[in-house]
């Protein structure tokens, strides 16, 4: 199975995780930034790490971008750089642009360039901050949709010791349970106690929730928001 190809542009914080995520995931990566150093930090850790002005249509050509299976653009610092990285991609063949924008203006911008996907970083994590301070009862949010998530949560206690048939999640709730993770105790290798992780993945409807179970469920975020208030 051939490695799926990125193009990483720019090496900030965002840039470099991002990088290393999909190395680490066994996708070839090439990532580019003016800054050497920040080059150099991360040479060892992708397929070819180049110090290099992304802007320069002709350097971004060499770079073969019809066989570029996602370029990433990162710039965070200039959205006249980030906007020209993105015409380029997009006029040179690279098959997915995803591109990290400042605001909205850069946002509407890249959407009309043709990106494909639009993140806001920041934004986004400051949500999940402040969602897990609201809902310490949502441990983990995956949007598949505007309206439709794959959402981590702590069992309500009132559906503790109930069945998953009692508890009628899917009747009254809209929501399907497609997983249930617990801490299951066990004895290692030197005879002390501990815990693990199990994951019953489509439990059965005589399936029993316990206290410290964690449902992933999938559904309407208005379904899900009736859920946590029990």
């Amino acid at each position: 199975m051939t490695k799926k190809q990125f193009l990483v542009v720019g090496l900030g914080t965002f840039g470099e995780n991002v990088a290393k995520y999909l190395t680490e995931k066994g996708a070839q990566v090439i990532a580019i930034d003016k800054d050497e150093k920040k080059v150099q930090n991360i040479a060892h850790f992708v397929t070819q790490a180049l110090t290099a002005d992304a802007t320069d249509e002709k350097f971004l050509k060499s770079l073969n971008p019809e066989e570029i299976d996602v370029g990433i653009v990162a710039i965070g610092e200039s959205l006249e750089d980030s906007v020209l990285v993105t015409l380029h991609m997009k006029e040179l063949g690279v098959k997915k642009i995803v591109v990290k924008c400042i605001n909205q203006l850069h946002a509407r911008i890249s959407a009309k360039l043709g990106a494909d996907r639009i993140v806001y970083p920041e934004l986004e994590m400051a949500k999940r901050v402040a969602e897990g301070l609201i809902s310490p009862n949502i441990l983990e949010e995956i949007e598949l949709s505007p309206e439709y998530n794959i959402v981590e949560l702590i069992v309500p206690k009132k559906f503790i010791g109930k069945t998953i048939k009692q508890a009628k999640i899917r009747s009254e709730y809209n929501l399907n349970i497609i997983a249930i993770k617990r801490k299951v105790p066990y004895l290692t290798d030197s005879g002390e106690s501990d815990f693990k992780e199990e994951i019953n993945i489509s439990p059965f409807p005589d399936d029993e929730l316990n206290d410290g179970d964690i449902l992933v469920v999938i559904g309407k975020d208005s379904d899900v928001e009736r859920l946590k208030k029990e």
